[in-house]
């Protein structure tokens, strides 16, 4: 059995969202107590009251969350500064919370961290892992989303499927904030990890569109991007872009082997002189790209594609929560329509299962069912969860 309610607000003053939502979440729950919950948050909450007000009612429960940049639910669909919750009741799934602090300097350390507290306190071996590390801690500083998931992968058994997103502070690009039982931290990195009678699946899309032909990076340096094709990386986006400089609009997909599968990297900064680009992540060299162009029906229905991966692959006969994860920059293309992907996921499943989820700034999947996790941008990840 796994019981899940969702309690969300919009209601701008903390006292009365954290309030609104455990009213709805404790009548859901009839009489059942949780182990363990999800917070997103919008970044001018009082956080430090919210989780003081949870844990009033429920002291024992194994929390984590972290602050947004939009959130949704079953509830209220989406919205953008509310505050919503996922609680889990179960007698046959353990899930167990555990946090890393100063993940900025020491991801691998953090990971080791937060892997062991959370599954020190398990009878069963680990089968999931959800995260929502931070993303920037303090004056603008930022973490490593692949390093973070590299240090997870070692902590735990590199098989078991790793899921989430890296919080937001609503594109202040500042500090973030993530919460831990009844603590707000920034620079940390909180799990959940699920083991037991647990049964997921998960799909991920973009919708973002490949153009052009495939070509291979011949050098790069971390996050630096140097040449592709024997050319300067800015000679390669200006074949497609002409003199527009690269964006957000067009990132990179960057294909995983001989496979048809990608993951996105997303241009920040360039370079005129040197004709390089800084990408929001890794791009190893070797690695076969192509540059992408955006249809914002297509992102849309990126959502969708996302949700029937995820239940093809379902391995019970349907599922009894759902997560999902979207990439901020999915929100600021979409404007106005940004809650059509979350209504294609609603309109998909039946109105009694619970849905949670939040925009990010970075996502964690797999890029195929029983494969390994990368660090995803611009991304629509689906979390389906039950029992057998």
């Amino acid at each position: 059995m796994l019981k899940v309610v969702v309690g969300h607000s919009e209601d701008p003053d903390s006292q009365s969202a954290i309030t609104e939502i455990l009213e709805q979440c404790v009548n859901d729950l009839a009489g059942f107590i949780p182990q363990a919950g999800i917070l997103f948050a919008a970044i001018d909450f009082d956080h430090q009251l919210i989780l003081k007000e949870i844990h009033q009612i429920f002291p024992d429960i194994d929390l984590i969350g972290c602050t947004t940049d939009g959130e949704a639910s079953s509830v209220l669909g989406f919205q953008q500064d509310s505050l919503t919750l996922m609680l889990f009741s179960s007698d046959t799934v353990e899930i167990h919370a555990g946090v890393g602090y100063q993940v900025r300097e020491n991801p691998f350390a953090a990971a080791h961290q937060a892997v062991q507290q959370a599954t020190a306190k398990s009878n069963n071996s680990a089968k999931l892992c959800v995260t929502l590390p931070a993303s920037y801690t303090e004056n603008g500083s930022t973490t490593n989303g692949e390093l973070i998931l590299q240090g997870l992968k070692l902590a735990l058994d590199p098989q078991i499927p790793i899921l989430g997103g890296t919080a937001g502070d609503q594109f202040r690009f500042q500090k973030t904030y993530q919460f831990y039982r009844n603590e707000v931290l920034t620079d940390s990195l909180p799990v959940l990890i699920f083991s037991g009678d647990i049964q997921f699946s998960y799909g991920i899309a973009c919708g973002w569109q490949p153009i052009g032909r495939k070509s291979i990076v011949t050098k790069s340096q971390g996050t630096v991007l140097h040449e592709i094709d024997g050319k300067s990386a800015l000679e390669y986006y200006q074949r497609y872009l002409g003199d527009r400089p690269p964006t957000a609009e067009h990132p990179l997909a960057v294909y995983e082997g001989d496979s048809d599968r990608y993951y996105m990297r997303v241009p920040n900064t360039y370079n005129i002189e040197t004709g390089t680009i800084n990408f929001l992540g890794n791009i190893p060299e070797q690695a076969i790209v192509q540059v992408t162009d955006i249809s914002r029906d297509e992102v849309i229905a990126a959502a969708e594609t996302s949700l029937h991966n995820a239940l093809a692959n379902y391995p019970g006969t349907e599922p009894e929560a759902v997560l999902l994860f979207s990439c901020c920059c999915r929100r600021w293309f979409l404007g106005t329509r940004t809650k059509e992907e979350y209504q294609l996921v609603k309109n998909a499943l039946s109105s009694e299962i619970p849905i949670c989820g939040f925009y990010t700034y970075g996502e964690f999947a797999p890029l195929e069912p029983d494969g390994y996790s990368y660090y995803h941008q611009e991304t629509f990840v689906t979390l389906l969860l039950g029992t057998k």
